[in-house]
């Protein structure tokens, strides 16, 4: 049985092997066991290396540090091509206040942190582990130790990044207590009636305001009786599609422009919900309509878009109500509805609702490849093209004044900018960025998993003689005053200067601290998606800031 010994105290790649399995194994399993309701994910990955590396079960260095660099780099590029297509349009309307807001935690986070580093003389990596783990932000450590690795090189910042890590580590736990805490707070504060910020968010209709409603009318107008579907355009100076015209006596016809209108003609029309009143008042009272078991021979269907070389073509320039007779009404992209406006650009994986024969159907989608397999193929060219974009633009060398050593983005902070740039404007040099939501998933936990597990079998051998003293329990609430006040005083002054639905704030304060655990909570608190929606539309800025944040902090203090 000696080979057995060997193969678990000894060295080599399979020991390596086998102990990161067994690491990220156990610790995946324990994070899935919820605590009061809260589960911690992949974090027990880290807690479990560190546990491994406090019993010297210790790995080649070499592949601890390529799989901690590489890990790393896995989960920040899946994650800017997944917030790259909405990054942009997250500041619009609605989303720059909930951005803002978001903004001004961050920035309340830096500056409870530095109150205590010229205070109490912790030393900067430890405050910069502290503060990541406070907001529980893993990308942010990976990028502050990057930081620390191209400044100090690899030996010299081994150390400091051990300390990063414990300190990362033991504000964690109570970083996300303190949040979930800060939204209970926030509840009692001001005696929020939840299921009263449910309704009120159902009445308000205010995430289907900008989706595609499809609302059937009967011209009953005399003043439009004879005029085209053009004119009727001109008239209305909103975004709508006719999808189906019937006649009085029954026909059913997919409308063009030179179609014109006659009495008591049925509508078929994808329009935004604000914009009803404006039909209801120009063409006539809505009617409720079966269309699907219409004995007419038009149909409705989706073409996914699969073909790269459609990848950033406007939406008019097929020509499909010409060239196919097919009425396009909506584009559907990851899981979000659009009016199918002419100047749209679609996206390798958008699916394209259209209106007509079946036939002609069928001729479209042959064009636009509407082969699903297709979808499913990983793009691994845009993958390692990104990376190695990244890579390079992680490595050009950034002066600051009043900086000694310039700063370079790093091995995180490069490959997201380079991911969230191709998420949102590849398709312009015909790069397709699609990745379905599995295989980006599968890429992010594994990502995430090696680097927690390389951070936590380095930094595991000292963690327990650093954490369990005096020391180790000021860190513990160094990162849960970090974490604490900043969202207690912005989730306040969401409430009673904004007027913000609660829904929207558990959301907002789970996204500005990129808490998955939280937005758990608070999905279950909630019971509808507000909190999801909040979150996500901070969630893009919010992590891009945390990383460059930590960088920066790192280079000015030490």
């Amino acid at each position: 049985m000696d080979w057995l010994v060997d193969l678990f105290t000894g060295t080599g790649i399979a020991h390596t092997i086998l102990i990161y399995s067994i690491v990220i194994a156990v610790g995946v399993l324990l994070g899935k066991v919820k605590f009061f309701g809260i589960s911690l994910g992949a974090t027990f990955v880290l807690f479990m290396g560190i546990l491994a590396g406090h019993f010297h079960m210790e790995v080649d260095e070499d592949i601890l540090k390529f799989a901690q660099e590489f890990g790393l780099i896995l989960f920040i590029f899946s994650i800017g091509l997944q917030v790259g297509p909405g990054f942009f349009s997250s500041f619009k309307e609605g989303g720059l206040k909930l951005n803002g807001l978001a903004v001004l935690i961050i920035a309340l986070n830096i500056v409870v942190a530095l109150i205590i580093f010229f205070s109490s003389g912790i030393e900067a990596n430890a405050l910069v582990g502290v503060l990541q783990g406070g907001v529980t932000n893993t990308p942010g450590l990976g990028a502050a130790q990057q930081a620390l690795i191209e400044t100090r090189g690899a030996d010299a910042a081994m150390d400091l990044n051990e300390v990063m890590s414990m300190g990362y580590a033991a504000a964690y736990p109570l970083g996300v207590v303190g949040i979930i805490l800060t939204m209970v707070i926030i509840k009692s504060i001001f005696k929020i009636d939840v299921k009263r910020e449910t309704k009120a968010i159902e009445d308000d209709n205010y995430n289907s305001l900008l989706k595609p409603h499809i609302v059937t009318y009967r011209v009953t107008n005399k003043l439009i009786y004879g005029i085209t579907i053009a004119r009727l355009h001109n008239i209305i100076d909103r975004n709508f599609v006719i999808s189906r015209l019937k006649r009085p006596d029954g026909e059913v016809i997919i409308p063009v422009s030179s179609t014109t209108l006659e009495k008591d003609d049925l509508l078929r029309i994808v329009l935004s919900v604000q914009d009803e009143e404006f039909f209801d008042a120009i063409i006539g009272p809505p009617e409720e309509v079966d269309w699907e078991h219409d004995p007419a021979p038009l149909v409705s269907r989706r073409i996914v878009v699969t073909k790269s070389e459609y990848s950033g073509r406007r939406l008019g320039s097929l020509r499909i109500h010409k060239g196919y007779e097919l009425n396009p009404t909506r584009v559907n992209r990851a899981g979000v509805d659009l009016l199918a406006n002419p100047n749209l650009a679609l996206q390798v994986g958008d699916r394209l609702t259209v209106v007509g024969q079946l036939a002609d159907i069928e001729r479209l989608a042959a064009k636009l490849g509407n082969s699903m397999r297709r979808l499913n193929e990983p793009n691994m060219f845009t993958m390692f093209i990104g990376i190695f974009l990244g890579i390079l633009v992680g490595s050009i060398p950034i002066m600051f004044p009043g900086m000694t050593v310039p700063m370079k983005l790093g091995l995180a902070g490069g490959p997201l900018i380079v991911a969230i740039l191709l998420g949102r404007w590849g398709y312009k040099i015909k790069i397709v960025t699609y990745t379905s939501s599995s295989a980006n998933l599968l890429l992010r936990e594994l990502g995430i998993c090696l680097f927690l597990a390389s951070v936590g079998l380095a930094a595991g051998g000292k963690f327990a003689a650093t954490i369990f003293n005096a020391t180790g329990l000021q860190w513990v609430g160094y990162g849960f005053l970090i974490t604490f006040l900043p969202i207690l005083i912005v989730g306040c002054l969401a409430r009673w200067r904004h007027k913000l639905n609660y829904c929207f704030i558990m959301g907002l304060l789970a996204g500005a601290t990129t808490d998955p655990p939280a937005l758990a909570y608070a999905n279950k608190t909630a019971g509808n998606d507000a909190p999801a929606v909040a979150y996500s539309t901070v969630y893009p800025l919010t992590m891009f800031l945390r990383v460059i944040m930590a960088q920066i902090l790192i280079l000015a203090l030490l």
